[in-house]
């Protein structure tokens, strides 16, 4: 449509149409009016009525009408201007008219004012992309074809300006493009990005995947999102919220697996994996059937999410509907099984995927032997890794497998075998990195080799390598199990690896040292320490204390625990019972906050204060990881010990309640209990 221009009978006088250089002082907004109207015949007049009332006359063509009263020669005029017809549409408007406000609004003088005033507002703003955006958004949701000549604007400012970040440039283009719903103008715009080197951002990938969205791509969108990686650039909010967009359904759109599956697979990616779970209950309900990659798709999202009970679910289902599981279907269920430690059903799968032949590779593998390493399945672990070097080349054991071997010897105590995989690990041309060192000391730990950590530690330090919070922890946990004759050896190790932890732990082993120089160095050192290894380094410490009889000692090191928040919920009370919860201690700061507990009952009772009906202490049930005794069954017998009337809940396992009237009497009585050592 021909933009309106707007004149005067009365008095008009066009100005003329200027240099850029002399219209425009500053270069962005130069660039800007150079890209809406790229010659200075486009520039529009402007024309002003000396008189109110007077009548205004408005042409549907542009530029404006000559003033002269004689036409240009047919050979001056412009091959357009030839070609178009003589005539001119005019119509004459009563500036009182209510129509005369709307026409002045879309007339190009009006144009050229907003435009003007909107390249000043460029002119003051920051050189970033949000800010630069939100000024160009006034132009509204559907440009014109002179709006969406931007390009110029953006070639202007990479041939007169220095930009620190080219992609913010590229970025507002973009947008420019996906406003005009022109999908081939902003892939290339993108792939000439990439040939020139400008890296992409998260804002190019959110832009070109609505884009494919506003041009009803999705498959683009899906091509683009996957490629992310490529630049570094993980997906964040934005740039999941456009892909579902681009990949949500329209009444239009063909609603086939294909597309589930890709808004399964980007919930997953998300995290949001009870939003993958919805979309496919959404397909079923629909009618929408799920192929076999709709149900590998989701048999991964369940295992990342930690669900293998929907795993099941969903394979049974898969098996029903008369589907056959292929590599990925298997791989899928060997990592969600293997994650969620549920190893009948990891080592099932395996068992079937040899039978049928499929193929096997060292991650799985590797899966595999990470969960036999915690769950303590050294047979079914010794067997996958025979079977490894059955087929080197498709599962040829790496560092990695054998640090899980070592691992498994290492938590059962067997040094031998230990042994012989580290050396078999070395011939293989793997260097020993920290975490098989860790298990190596951890395994000597168990089995009360104290040279041998030594020997270890020093094969370690001549490697160059570091040592780090979770292996000074190691060290920590081998000084508990430690004979008190070979505390030293072991020390000196933690003061090589570590001098604060060294200082504090020669402190904590010398009686004559006060407990309030304790205190502080303790504090000072827990504070400086990252905060994954605190209450493993807290428990160790404790548990020496508790080891070498030195219970207040112990009492300090865990009120300071509880006072930094290190342990937290350790005592609960509400009207009806007080407990203690310890389920979460290694054994001697579990007897240490029962001590404690006991102690704040018998003060209670001085105090005044009514004990609740019933007081419980929950120990949790089975194997306790810093021990092979349970929390449960080393408090059976300290209670026992006591003559403390508490007793095990026969309908809550790993509870012991005893009654306010049974327990009144005995913590009058009470004296302070000597805790034995773990």
């Amino acid at each position: 449509m021909a933009s309106i221009h707007i004149s005067s009978t009365c008095s008009t006088a066009a100005a003329a149409a200027a240099p850029s250089s002399s219209l425009l002082q500053d270069g962005r907004r130069r660039a800007f009016l150079f890209a809406f109207f790229p010659s200075s015949s486009h520039l529009p007049t402007v024309t002003h009525c000396k008189r109110p009332g007077s009548l205004a006359r408005v042409s549907l063509q542009d530029p404006a009408p000559q003033t002269s009263a004689d036409p240009p020669a047919e050979s001056q005029a412009s091959p357009e201007l030839r070609a178009a017809p003589a005539v001119r549409s005019t119509i004459w408007v009563n500036p009182n008219n209510p129509r005369a406000s709307r026409l002045r609004q879309q007339s190009s003088e009006s144009r050229y004012a907003r435009l003007a005033q909107l390249a000043e507002t460029l002119d003051s703003c920051n050189p970033t992309e949000l800010e630069v955006a939100e000024k160009l958004s006034v132009l509204g949701e559907k440009p014109s074809e002179q709006e969406a000549t931007a390009l110029l604007s953006l070639r202007w400012f990479q041939e007169k300006i220095i930009v620190k970040k080219d992609v913010i440039l590229y970025n507002v283009t973009l947008k420019v493009m996906r406003k005009c719903r022109s999908w081939d103008g902003a892939e290339s715009l993108l792939k000439e990005m990439l040939e020139k080197g400008v890296e992409p951002d998260n804002v190019t990938f959110s832009t070109i995947i609505s884009s494919a969205r506003v041009c009803n791509l999705p498959e683009k969108a899906v091509q683009w999102f996957e490629r992310m990686g490529e630049f570094d650039c993980r997906p964040d909010d934005v740039t999941y919220s456009a892909m579902i967009d681009a990949m949500a359904r329209e009444e239009k759109r063909r609603l086939d697996p294909v597309t589930f599956s890709t808004v399964i697979k980007v919930y997953s990616t998300s995290n949001n994996f009870d939003g993958a779970l919805n979309v496919y209950e959404e397909m079923k309900a629909l009618g929408v059937k799920p192929n076999l990659i709709t149900y590998n798709t989701l048999l991964d999202a369940m295992g990342r999410a930690g669900r293998p009970w929907q795993v099941k679910t969903i394979y049974r289902e898969m098996e029903s509907n008369g589907f056959s599981p292929n590599r990925a279907t298997y791989a899928a269920l060997v990592r969600a099984y293997s994650r969620a430690r549920y190893p009948e059903d990891a080592l099932r799968v395996y068992r079937e995927m040899k039978g049928k032949g499929v193929e096997l590779n060292v991650v799985l593998c590797n899966t595999l032997l990470a969960m036999c390493a915690d769950l303590g399945y050294v047979d079914e672990a010794v067997e996958i890794f025979q079977e490894m070097k059955r087929s080197p080349e498709l599962c040829k054991p790496d560092s990695w497998t054998y640090s899980s071997l070592i691992t498994i010897y290492s938590c059962s105590g067997q040094v031998e075998e230990a042994e012989s995989i580290f050396t078999e690990m070395v011939a293989s041309g793997f260097e020993p990195n920290i975490f098989v060192l860790t298990s190596l000391i951890q395994c000597y730990g168990k089995a009360k080799k104290i040279d041998n950590i030594v020997e270890t530690f020093d094969r370690m330090l001549k490697l160059d390598i570091t040592p780090d919070d979770r292996f000074c922890g190691c060290l920590l946990n081998v000084l508990t199990e430690a004979p008190v004759e070979e505390l030293g050896k072991v020390i000196e190790c933690i003061s090589r690896a570590n001098p604060a932890l060294g200082s504090l732990v020669k402190q904590l082993v010398d009686e004559k040292v006060e407990d309030k120089v304790i205190k502080v160095q303790a504090e000072e050192l827990f504070t400086n320490i990252g905060k994954e290894v605190k209450k493993a380094y807290c428990n160790c410490l404790i548990d020496l204390c508790v080891n070498l009889d030195m219970l207040e000692r112990a009492c300090v090191l865990l009120d300071m625990a509880l006072r930094l928040g290190i342990y937290s919920g350790l005592q609960s009370k509400s009207t009806t019972q007080w407990s203690l919860h310890v389920r979460s201690l290694s054994l001697g700061a579990a007897l240490t906050a029962l001590h404690v507990w006991m102690n704040d009952l018998s003060r209670a009772l001085e105090n005044g204060e009514d004990l609740p009906p019933l007081l419980g202490i929950n120990t949790g049930h089975g194997k306790h990881r810093y021990s092979e005794k349970g929390l449960a069954s080393v408090f059976e017998s300290q209670l026992r010990k006591l003559n403390a009337p508490f007793h095990e809940a026969p309908d809550k396992v790993g509870w012991f309640l005893t009654t306010k009237v049974a327990a009144k009497p005995w913590l009058e009585s009470r004296n302070s209990p000597t805790v034995a050592a773990v």
